[in-house]
C-alpha cells in the first residue's frame, strides 16, 4: 500500500461508495417486506474492496482467527422465519443494518473531516 493522502481520499470514497450501494440494497429489502417470496440482500463486506488497495487481512499470531475476504456486490442473506407468502425479510434486522450504515457514514466522514483540518493546519492555513 502506497502511503499518501490521494490513497486516504481514495479509500474514504471507495467506503462511502459501498455505504451507498449497501443503503440502497437495505431500501429495497424494506421496500419489498410484503412482496410474496421475496428475499433479502446485502453487500459483500466491505474488506472485498480493499483488495485492490492491497490491504489483505493478516493473521499475526496462530490464536487470531484467520480473514477471509470474498468478492465484491450483493449476496442473498438467510432470512428470518419465512411468513406465510414466502418473505423472509425482518425488517427490525433491516433497519438495524440501515442504523449501522449510517454510524459507518458519519464514522468515515468525520475521519475525512479531521484529516484534512489536520491538514490545512500542517500547511500553516488552520
Amino acid at each position: 500500500m502506497q502511503t499518501g493522502s490521494s490513497d486516504l481520499f481514495s479509500l474514504a470514497e471507495r467506503k462511502l461508495d459501498w455505504l451507498e450501494d449497501r443503503q440502497r440494497v437495505l431500501a429495497r429489502n424494506v421496500a419489498n417486506a410484503n412482496t410474496p417470496n421475496f428475499q433479502p440482500s446485502d453487500e459483500r463486506p466491505f474488506a472485498a474492496a480493499l483488495s485492490s488497495f492491497m490491504v489483505t487481512p493478516v493473521q499475526t499470531d496462530a490464536m487470531h482467527l484467520p480473514g477471509t475476504v470474498g468478492d465484491s456486490g450483493t449476496i442473498k442473506v438467510a432470512g428470518h422465519e419465512r411468513s406465510p407468502d414466502g418473505n423472509r425479510v425482518s425488517v427490525e434486522e433491516e433497519m438495524t443494518k440501515v442504523a449501522e450504515t449510517d454510524n459507518q457514514q458519519r464514522l468515515v466522514t468525520n475521519i475525512y473531516s479531521k484529516y484534512m483540518a489536520m491538514f490545512s493546519t500542517a500547511l500553516g492555513k488552520g
